[in-house]
Order: structure tokens, then sequence, then C-alpha cells
């Protein structure tokens, strides 16, 4: 069911390909490109257009917004044993996001010199919570929490309607809970390009996070620069390495557990062990056997199932730094003295008893996480995301003189006489 890479001959690290959409399939971004300017150009009447077209659900402008009493009658609608659920995973976030909290700082290298950074919160942010094969309230308090402990004043959560124009009872749940009462019901590009540009019923907001689908990523790239966004957030991917230790139907049961995400995901186990190959695809027949979505999820296993043959451990954690999956399992004897050798990875799961699951709802972590090799250069989302640093500095009479030639000749090497001007301005009698 994996399909095997045999890499013990290479010396470098081995290259796990990516599903990609099959050949003459619509690029996601021409669509995006054209949903983006129309909501950019005709506000809410391109929003309404394309959400009766898209997601089948006919809205009219003053429908578009949720009511605050729905978002709290939505506490009430969901079962108690997820009310806890969501609360939990709320507290335990918030306490790593209040360590991640930067803050101000100044310096003074002379009594007449000051040097420092301001943090200073967004005004305005937007939360994408994706719909459509099932409804994710987790997103809700993995984005909105990290912004509360920014500081950030304004939040506005956008999701895709139902046909019949309502909106997932669990995510306006987790709303309640996370203290978000300005909910949209508009999904897709247009949403994105409604928190981006604005319309009548939207406001604009200055940055825009949380996962979606390839036209939600593609639309986010397209109104980046205007607005602030989060990293790429694509199609899921789990790369687990593993020695004989490793229990083959865990294993079997972790690659299910992403492969149920939908296509073009990656699901890689990477071993030295030849034999642990052959009894996780033994262990995988049985769990996908046993899937409500037995189809989806073998496709997505046949589409993206790889399993990685190296040579040791470290030719196992090269070739995953070189990957830079979105998650990382270490399952292996000694995985936790390992972790200095990753590099590349959005999150790291250590042990047996630390499956992906615990770490997209309650572990502590944050499941937005960079995807598609981005965690080569991007984190996952946290405080960090929903902050600016702003720089300042002073400088007396004295600094400004003990300064001044150094400019000059900086200034004068990149031909630029009016800097070195406005330094000895300050200093001629």
């Amino acid at each position: 069911m994996l399909e095997l890479i045999d890499g013990r001959p290479q010396e470098t690290p081995v290259h796990i390909p990516r599903p990609r959409p099959p050949v003459g399939s619509v690029d996601p971004s021409v669509s995006a490109r054209a949903i983006v300017e129309d909501v950019r150009l005709r506000g809410d009447a391109a929003v309404l257009e394309h959400t009766a077209k898209l997601d089948g659900a006919s809205l009219t402008a003053d429908r578009v917004r949720v009511e605050a009493a729905e978002i709290d009658k939505a506490r009430s609608l969901v079962r108690s044993e997820l009310i806890d659920a969501l609360e939990v995973a709320a507290e335990r976030l918030r306490r790593t996001c209040e360590r991640q909290k930067p803050e101000s700082w100044t310096d003074r290298p002379t009594e007449d010199e000051m040097v420092g950074e301001l943090i200073r919160p967004l005004r305005r942010v937007g939360i994408y919570v994706p719909g459509g094969r099932a409804a994710y309230p987790s997103t809700v308090i993995m984005a909105a929490v990290p912004a509360q402990v920014a500081g950030v004043g304004s939040v506005a959560v956008t999701t895709p309607p139902t046909p019949s124009g309502g909106t997932s009872e669990a995510v306006l749940a987790a709303c309640s809970i996370a203290g978000i009462d300005e909910v949209y019901r508009v999904g897709g590009a247009q949403a994105i390009a409604a928190l981006a540009y604005g319309t009548t019923t939207i406001r604009p907001v200055e940055k825009i996070v949380g996962p979606g689908n390839v036209y939600v990523t593609a639309a986010k790239r397209l109104v980046a620069g205007w607005v602030g966004i989060d990293t790429d957030a694509g199609p899921t991917e789990i790369a687990i390495v593993a020695d004989s230790s490793a229990a083959p139907e865990v294993v079997a049961a972790d690659l299910v557990a992403q492969a149920e995400h939908g296509p073009l995901g990656t699901h890689v186990l990477i071993t030295w062990d030849e034999g642990l190959i052959a009894r996780v695809n033994q262990a995988l027949e049985l769990e996908v056997a046993r899937h409500e979505r037995y189809d989806e999820v073998d496709n997505a296993l046949v589409e993206g199932g790889r399993a990685v043959l190296v040579r040791d451990l470290d030719h196992a954690l090269d070739s995953a730094n070189a990957f830079a999956p979105e998650h990382l399992q270490l399952v292996f004897d000694g995985a936790q003295n390992a972790l200095d050798r990753v590099v590349n990875a959005g999150s790291v799961f250590v042990g047996p008893y630390s499956p992906v699951p615990v770490g997209d709802y309650v572990g502590g972590t944050n499941h937005i996480l960079p995807s598609g090799g981005s965690a080569r250069h991007s984190s996952g989302l946290g405080v960090n995301d929903f902050c600016k640093r702003i720089y300042v500095s002073s400088f007396g009479a004295s600094a400004l003189e003990r300064l001044a030639p150094h400019v000059e000749a900086m200034a004068e090497a990149e031909g630029l006489q009016g800097h070195a001007r406005a330094v000895s301005a300050r200093l001629t009698p």
C-alpha cells in the first residue's frame, strides 16, 4: 500500500515526492484570482454570488453575519464533552502562548544613546475556519488564542455556510468559548478577498490566518502584501521515523489519521528496518478497511503513501529534514535525544505515546502549521504572528558626534551625500 522508495544506495538525503494535481486539472490560482478581483470590485454582491454558486447557499447581505445570540446558543446545542474539550484546548494552548509573548525592550550602550524595540499587536485580524468535508472548531481555538494573548483588539471569523445557509454549531460554540462575536457565513476565495479588501458588510483586516483548501491558499497568496498572511497550510503531511520497536498497528493508525484529511496529502514512513515496512503495510490493510470512508482513505494512501528505506538513523533524520514535513513523529529508541538533529518540521511528536491528533487538539501546541516544504523557512502559528516589532533609537549630541565619521564613510561609499549632511548639519555650529 505504501510506495517503496529504497534510499539506501544514496549518500544524500532521500527525495520524497509530494502528490501533485492531475495534469490538465484547473489551476486553482486562476479561479481564485477571478473571484478575488470580483470581490475587490463589487464587494458584497460578488461575495453573495460566489457563495450561492460554490456553496449552494442563497444568502442576503443581512444574513452573512451570524447573530451574537446564535453564537451564544451554540454552546447549549453541542455535546458537553465537546465544550469541555474546547475549554481544555484553549487553556493548554494559552499557557504555551504566554511563554511565546514577546516584550518591548531598550538598551543604553552609553549614557546618551538608546536603542530598542516596541512590541505592538495587530489591530484587527481575520481567521479562516474551513468547512465542507467537516467542521473544524479546533481551528478557532488554535487561531484565536494566540491572537488574544498577543493583544489583538478585533477578530473576525469566516467559515463556509451549509447549503441551507446555516453555520456549524460546533464552530460557533468554539467562537463563544474564544470570546469571538464577529462571525461570517462566507467561505472560499471570496471570504479571503472580503477580509483583505473589505465590503459593506465585512470590515477589512490587517492579517488573515487559518488553513483552507487549494483555492483558499491561492487567494491568500494573491492578497499577501495588501494584508499579512500566515504560512501556507495546504494538504496534510506526516513523516514517521521509526525503528523495529514501533508497533505496526500504531504506525498504520497514524498514517490513516492523516490520510482521512483528503487528497494530495503525503503520508511517509521512514525506517532502516525493512521488515517494519512489510508489517505496517499488512496493518494498513486492516486499518483502512475499518474506516468509515474506506475508499477516500485508500485513495489518499495510494496517492501519497510512501515507505522510505534508509541506511540508518542519521540518514533517516537527514531525509526527514530535507522533506520538511508538517508533522514529524519520532518513534524509535532514544528519540528524545535526537531532537537536536531536527531542523525542518512544523511540529514534532516524540515517542510511541505522542500521536499527532493530541497536538491537533489538546497537546498545548498549535495545529496551524507550515506544509508543502515551507517548514524549511516558516513556523507554526503563534503569538509572534500577531505582533509587530518597531525599532526605536535616540542619540544625544556626544553620541552623534562619535558615530558621525562612520555614517559619513558609509554615505560616501553609497553616494548618498544627503545622508552625511543630515548628520553634519546637527554638529556644525
